[in-house]
């Protein structure tokens, strides 16, 4: 998802009429195709972003009331101690943003969970510096955790601008992911602080082919399913959170009864929605023509709000022949298609950023 709203999509109420019905005059007649959708359960998994240059933080959580550019560094070491804790040793960061631009004064300070726990009992947090945009700390901050755990675990490491009145403002993260930790490396290293990240969880995307005997011949026909497992981090648009569900078209068809969603899950900004959505009746070849579009909205009375979106192709600006503007995916997007494709009957996942703005189909 990357997450400066430059556009706005206006979407129809969640049980509206008003949805298009243009229907693709390329390739097969996919009027033939159904979809259904289920609900699922399932244990989740935990992955560190994609490290980018900065960005406008437009995270917002209980406890955070800023929107400041993200920008700076941290610079922290890592180690397991012989006594079963994990240590780690918060020096200083460098070149924080002003979180208080009408006094020019940040008061930075480091705060660390170890996720999957979100709790009180996991967060760890070092003094409070005052004025200062590179402060110096030389602290450590430890936990009590068995070594044979920490593979399952990933360590969230935030910077904040402490307010005197409790309106605290995020100036940047770095999380990292102890699985493919190299437990070697116990220098200081310095990390660029990150913006909160919208993100969406597809626990798999498959293409299953299956094989229909039709007047004697025999046809092949496919499936694509997809399993949302969950988003993270979505914005807050209002506080008491977040009411979200994702909407799921393949596209080129658009009409309103090939469209699923999913249910709405109410006041989080990190739904869980275990949900699957099967669409059949593609013929050999179909699937390299078609787009996954996945949109994620913030469920009001009057009007939704569109929280981000992706979209799972090639990529190659064209479906069946004809330029179209939402055959538009880029980099992980067109992985996890061509993952797909290459792996037929088998589930594929991923976690991808949700896109702050989407063309809009034509």
């Amino acid at each position: 998802f990357l997450f400066m709203l430059s556009s706005m999509l206006q979407d129809e109420g969640v049980d509206s009429d008003e949805d298009d019905t243009s229907l693709s005059s390329y390739g097969s007649d996919l009027s033939s195709r159904k979809g259904y959708s289920a609900n699922l359960s399932c244990s989740f998994f935990f992955s560190p972003h994609k490290r980018t240059g900065s960005l406008l933080s437009v995270y917002s959580d209980a406890g955070d009331f800023g929107n400041v550019e993200v920008q700076g560094s941290v610079e922290f070491a890592v180690m397991y101690s012989p006594v079963g804790e994990l240590i780690i040793m918060i020096e200083q960061c460098q070149d924080l943003a002003i979180a208080n631009p009408r006094k020019q004064r940040t008061d930075p300070y480091v705060k660390t969970y170890l996720y999957p726990d979100k709790s009180r009992r996991s967060k760890r947090k070092t003094s409070i510096k005052k004025r200062t945009v590179n402060p110096v700390y030389v602290e450590s901050l430890r936990y009590k955790v068995k070594r044979e755990e920490l593979p399952d675990k990933t360590l969230n490491l935030s910077v904040w601008h402490n307010d005197s009145r409790g309106r605290n403002v995020f100036l940047g993260q770095v999380e990292i992911r102890f699985k493919t930790w190299d437990w070697g490396h116990e220098a200081l290293t310095w990390y660029n602080l990150q913006p909160k990240v919208h993100c969406l969880k597809l626990f798999c995307i498959c293409s299953k082919t299956c094989h229909l005997i039709s007047g004697g011949s025999k046809n092949s026909t496919g499936e694509i399913h997809v399993w949302l497992r969950e988003a993270k981090e979505l914005r807050r648009l209002k506080p008491q959170g977040v009411d979200s569900f994702v909407k799921c078209y393949i596209l080129p068809d658009t009409r309103k009864k090939s469209r699923q969603k999913t249910r709405i899950i109410k006041k989080t900004q990190d739904p869980v929605y275990n949900h699957a959505m099967v669409y059949d009746g593609f013929k050999t070849g179909e699937v390299s023509e078609a787009c996954c579009e996945l949109t994620v909205w913030d469920h009001n009375t009057l009007a939704n709000q569109f929280l981000g979106g992706l979209r799972l192709s090639l990529g190659t600006g064209q479906s069946y022949g004809k330029k179209v503007d939402w055959m538009d995916s880029m980099d992980e997007e067109i992985q996890i298609w061509k993952r797909m494709l290459a792996n037929p009957n088998s589930w594929v996942e991923g976690e991808l950023p949700l896109r702050s703005s989407m063309t809009p189909r034509k």
